[in-house]
């Protein structure tokens, strides 16, 4: 089901490609509309300035996280990156009146000075990438001294009671709302099979760590199915 290392980026290039019309309206479906409210929750960490600032969000998509942002402080600089020109194209002007500059990019060659922005987010990015470790070590080149990197990501089904359950919904449910909602069953398919091989949020945590970043912590959501990572750029990683 999954593709090798060396086919993943061209096959999630294309796969994001596809669903890009239907992107938004499948996270809502996934997650009951929870996933507005975890990247509320991450833009609080990020602890940008009340005004003025800036942020880069590394794997847009459509911007959700970067448009959230704006939202709050429209005096904010906010970036959009991603490797896929679709998904970029359906987020330009999707809130009418707020302007966010898309940039496409690969992860691991953000297009950016070091040490250019207060925070780097990434919302269900890191999944999709071969080197975990390298694509945090480019997110934090680029964030300033001080800054952090935050990270929202799907968490492996665990063996808990609630486990079984987790592993239906995202192995049965999800590929059938898939294939009503994006005609896509393939891509729903890949998304329970990317989060069983993800690592747990411990151990994405020492990949941080790895990464450079410091003073790393995690909160979990939605029964422990979703966490946002936090790491802090106290020095230049090497």
């Amino acid at each position: 089901m999954l593709p090798t290392l060396e086919e993943k980026p061209v096959y999630v290039n294309r796969m994001f490609a596809r669903i890009a019309p239907t992107y938004d309206l499948m996270n809502r479906l996934m997650t009951f509309g929870q996933d507005q409210s975890w990247r509320r929750e991450m833009l609080n960490f990020c602890n940008l300035p009340p005004r003025g600032g800036s942020l880069l969000d590394v794997g847009a998509g459509t911007g959700d996280i970067a448009y959230t942002a704006l939202q709050r402080n429209p005096t904010l600089r906010a970036v959009g990156s991603d490797f896929t020109y679709e998904m970029m194209a359906a987020g330009v002007g999707k809130i009418p009146g707020v302007s966010l500059p898309f940039v496409q990019a690969d992860t691991y060659h953000l297009p950016f000075p070091d040490n250019t922005f207060d925070a780097v987010v990434s919302g269900f990015l890191v999944r999709n990438v071969v080197d975990r470790v390298a694509a945090f070590r480019e997110m934090a080149r680029v964030t300033k001294p001080g800054g952090r990197v935050v990270c929202l990501e799907t968490t492996p089904p665990s063996n808990s009671v609630l486990g079984p359950l987790f592993r239906f919904y995202f192995f049965q449910i999800v590929p059938i709302v898939g294939s009503l909602v994006a005609r896509d069953r393939q891509a729903y398919a890949y998304l329970p099979h990317s989060t069983v091989a993800f690592p747990p949020p411990a151990e994405l945590a020492r990949l941080m760590e790895q990464a450079g970043l410091q003073n790393v912590f995690y909160v979990e959501r939605m029964l422990r199915s979703v966490a946002i990572h936090v790491g802090v750029k106290l020095t230049s990683p090497k």
